[in-house]
């Protein structure tokens, strides 16, 4: 799946704020792995992950998919394979659109015909996996989701990157900015997703609990 070799990340070099944020770090991640990153604040987690994800390039090392250098490429091109949810539950959904076309976008993976497309058996397929979350999101297809709380719609964040089937989920601390009550409810989710649909993962937390 996806191997890192002796990947460093050294910003700054060579000034007063040079910070050498991750160091000659060796993981291989297998199809099936749930794997979670467990360090307190400022331990270089999220630079892992931004270098997994390819929103920085490594000053040091090399990053393989399926045999593949990758240590180069864009963001934007691993997002293909690798899907990402962060701490902010704003961030994984559009707040001015309807709950149904978030999830259209989705599962189109693009807004090209999205009203076109959006049809009985298509809303009636969103409706049965939406029960999943047990939250009665369901009954609430056609509302904005500026309309939704922060568990809500990171729950809804987490099943769309479900159905989007991406190779590897990066969980960065998702539960993070919720109250407790809905970050567990996230973190069940979260555990029930990836045992049923075979789900390769990484997990930030700094929670060792």
């Amino acid at each position: 799946m996806i191997e890192l070799k002796n990947i460093s990340m050294l910003f700054n070099p060579g000034t007063v704020n040079e910070n050498l944020a991750v160091s000659n770090i060796n993981l291989k991640v297998r199809e099936g792995d749930f794997i979670t990153v467990i360090g307190s604040n400022g331990a270089g987690k999220s630079t892992l992950f931004n270098l997994i994800a390819g929103t920085i390039s490594p000053t040091g090392g090399s990053i393989h998919f399926n045999g593949q250098d990758i240590s180069r490429e864009p963001e934007y091109k691993r997002a293909r394979h690798i899907g990402r949810i962060f701490q902010n539950p704003l961030l994984g959904t559009a707040s001015n659109m309807t709950l149904e076309d978030n999830m259209m976008i989705t599962y189109r993976k693009g807004f090209k015909w999205l009203k076109r497309s959006l049809n009985k058996k298509m809303r009636e397929y969103f409706r049965s996996q939406l029960t999943q979350l047990n939250m009665g999101l369901e009954d609430r297809m056609k509302e904005n989701l500026s309309m939704f709380s922060g568990g809500q719609r990171q729950a809804l964040t987490l099943l769309m990157m479900v159905l989007s089937k991406p190779d590897l989920i990066l969980l960065d601390e998702h539960t993070a900015a919720l109250d407790p009550k809905n970050a567990e409810v996230v973190l069940d989710l979260t555990r029930k997703f990836i045992a049923e649909y075979k789900l390769t993962s990484l997990m930030i937390t700094h929670n060792m609990n």
